[in-house]
């Protein structure tokens, strides 16, 4: 990582160039203040994403039969590219905004077949009065299951058409960011995965339980899964790092159970 830029996605939500941009600017800055970065921008405005129709082509066969042509694989692919991710959104109405969601909901089957587990990721909202926490929140679990390591988060507020910012108002900014962006840094050169949390853990088991007793049912599904080697017995989690055993146990004991009520629920409808 020392001997060559640090690659950074920008995942921006917002139409304009406005407050998240900027926010996301000053973490470039402080970023380079410590490192090389080769730092790339997606403007999600400016990229073609159709709505997602609700056809379940991508569950059920796989991504790659998607009838929507458009820009989605590519965004993968620079995700892939990245050392880490910023996903950036102005908080609309207690949410991401629409650019952001229509991203999240292309790129949906990922939920069912995680892939991101060596990129690191930073989280980053602005808002006006209130929300940010519940977007952060949404967006943390988004990218967890996902697969990514949330390393950071920053929530700032920021007046669209109300005037100037108070100083602390400022000094909190600069705060967050400054803070966000040194642990991002961190688990950048760090390279390495850390041990995954209660809710990575069990979002593998909970994951893992229906792909595998649903079987050929869901396909696409099931070949990934068993690809991998995810559905071998005794499996901790997607990648070899270590695993707290009192997570490992409490997903254990929430994989068994929804194990069975799925195969209650096969049972009903034959």
């Amino acid at each position: 990582m020392e001997d060559r830029p640090i690659k950074v996605l920008v995942i921006m939500g917002s139409a304009r160039k406005a407050n998240t941009y900027r926010a996301a600017e000053r973490i470039r800055e402080i970023l380079e203040e410590e490192a090389t970065v080769d730092w790339e921008y997606v403007m999600l405005g400016d990229v073609g994403l159709e709505q997602c129709r609700g056809c379940y082509t991508c569950f059920d066969r796989g991504e790659e039969f998607c009838p929507i042509k458009d820009d989605s694989a590519l965004l993968e692919e620079k995700m892939h590219d990245a050392d880490g991710v910023i996903f950036a959104t102005p908080v609309y109405g207690f949410q991401v905004s629409g650019l952001m969601k229509t991203f999240i909901d292309r790129h949906s089957y990922i939920f069912h077949r995680p892939r991101f587990f060596w990129q690191k990721a930073l989280l980053l909202t602005t808002v006006g009065v209130m929300g940010d926490k519940d977007v952060l929140d949404y967006l943390n679990a988004v990218a967890r299951i996902w697969g990514f390591e949330v390393v950071a988060r920053a929530g700032i507020v920021s007046h669209a058409k109300m005037g100037p910012l108070p100083a602390y108002r400022l000094r909190e900014n600069e705060e967050k960011l400054q803070a966000a962006a040194t642990a991002f840094l961190a688990a950048l050169r760090r390279g390495t995965r850390t041990r995954p949390g209660l809710f990575d853990v069990m979002a593998f088991h909970i994951g893992r339980a229906p792909c595998d007793e649903f079987g050929e049912l869901g396909a696409a599904d099931y070949a990934y899964w068993a690809g991998k080697g995810w559905l071998e017995k005794g499996r901790r989690y997607y990648v070899d790092v270590p695993v707290n055993p009192v997570y490992h146990a409490l997903g254990t004991v929430a994989e068994w159970y929804l194990r069975r009520r799925v195969r209650r629920d096969l049972r009903e409808v034959g």
